[in-house]
């Protein structure tokens, strides 16, 4: 499934209408079976997004920015707890809430013009969206701490060279190699992959040997699989698994 963020002529900006739209999607598609893999792309080649849509904002009251941010409270955890991969391709800007949104997913294709910014401390906020985590957890404490104290922005080269994107890929192709990618992903077993992602996800935030025990856990439920035995019979008869989800 490709998720479009379209809203090109304001650099894919995110409004309540958008955020409302993107969580009722992901609520629904959280129980898609058939699912194997998310990419999230912008509209247009100049931007992924330029984060929240500071014209609606503008003067926007306590009560009403406190209730939009709600909306993007729940989307960045169930992003990042989301079934299935996600995979960011990002062409252009990724700036504030669209850095924090490319930071929840899985991870990062990135076009060579590709600029990533997380830059709310110049707007007297902090990012609320997961980006002081997310972006630490990515490239380091003492760079993300760089970066969020000064608002710098980081290139495709340097997001690379410091961990931030997977890989870059030349103007205008970093949805097709997300794609390729998440094709890739639907060719293994729908169980592992899930199952891998909840432990790595789980298992970094705790120490080695809680972490293993996730592992082992995970193991031996897919080891009493039919896709287990699916996919060795696959192998010892050269074909292609015919993955039953089960």
């Amino acid at each position: 499934m490709v998720v479009t963020l379209n809203r090109p002529d304001v650099m894919n900006a995110m409004n309540t209408k958008m955020l409302e739209e993107r969580l009722a999607l992901f609520r629904e598609q959280a129980y898609n079976s058939e699912l194997r893999c998310i990419v999230i792309t912008g509209a247009g080649d100049k931007a992924f997004s330029a984060g929240g849509d500071l014209k609606e904002r503008n003067n926007m009251g306590n009560k009403s920015w406190g209730n939009q941010h709600q909306i993007i409270e729940e989307l960045v955890l169930l992003t990042r707890d989301f079934p299935v991969p996600i995979i960011a391709a990002v062409e252009g800007y990724a700036l504030a809430g669209g850095c924090e949104l490319a930071l929840s997913s899985d991870f990062i294709i990135a076009s060579e013009t590709a600029v990533f910014g997380l830059s709310e401390a110049l707007r007297g906020i902090l990012p609320g969206g997961g980006g002081l985590q997310n972006l630490a957890r990515a490239i380091g404490v003492r760079r993300a701490k760089e970066v969020i104290y000064t608002g710098r922005k980081l290139d495709a080269s340097l997001a690379y060279e410091w961990g931030l994107v997977n890989e870059v890929v030349p103007k205008g192709q970093a949805r097709d190699k997300a794609i390729e990618i998440a094709f890739k992903i639907a060719a293994s077993a729908p169980m592992a992959v899930r199952a891998a992602k909840v432990s790595i996800n789980n298992g970094s935030e705790t120490d080695y040997h809680s972490a293993y025990a996730l592992d082992i856990a995970a193991y031996n439920l897919l080891v009493k699989s039919e896709d287990r035995l699916e996919g060795v019979a696959a192998f010892n008869e050269k074909r292609k698994p015919k993955w039953k989800n089960q």
